[in-house]
């Protein structure tokens, strides 16, 4: 079964950037499309942001121009590059297929804050 971990989380100021990492462990994710979720305290997990096997991407709107996503499959990775961070987006983010059907890993925790 395909794994995931999570990293690149840390604590940034406001107007700040992180890139995330998503990568697998014990089977590829190059055949399947990807997202990126987010959890905050108290909210329910959300999609960041998704990206299929051909290059399409999807944003919610919370992010959409500030977020990127994207994939190396050869390194059977997924990263988030998060620009212009505000403190809404503090969350602990996680990876996993769209819709997502793997189990859910420890996620990476990111916090923007002054």
């Amino acid at each position: 079964q395909l794994q995931l971990v999570e990293s690149g989380g840390g604590l940034v100021q406001p107007g700040g950037s992180l890139r995330l990492s998503c990568a697998a462990s014990g089977s590829v994710f190059n055949r399947y499309t990807m997202g990126w979720y987010r959890q905050a305290p108290g909210k329910q997990r959300d999609l960041v942001a998704r990206i299929g096997s051909g290059g399409n991407t999807y944003y919610a709107d919370s992010v959409k121009g500030r977020f990127a996503i994207s994939r190396d499959n050869v390194k059977n990775t997924v990263y988030l590059q998060m620009n212009s961070l505000k403190p809404e987006d503090t969350a602990v983010y996680y990876c996993n297929t769209w819709p997502p059907f793997m189990d859910w890993g420890q996620g990476t925790q990111v916090t923007v804050s002054s």
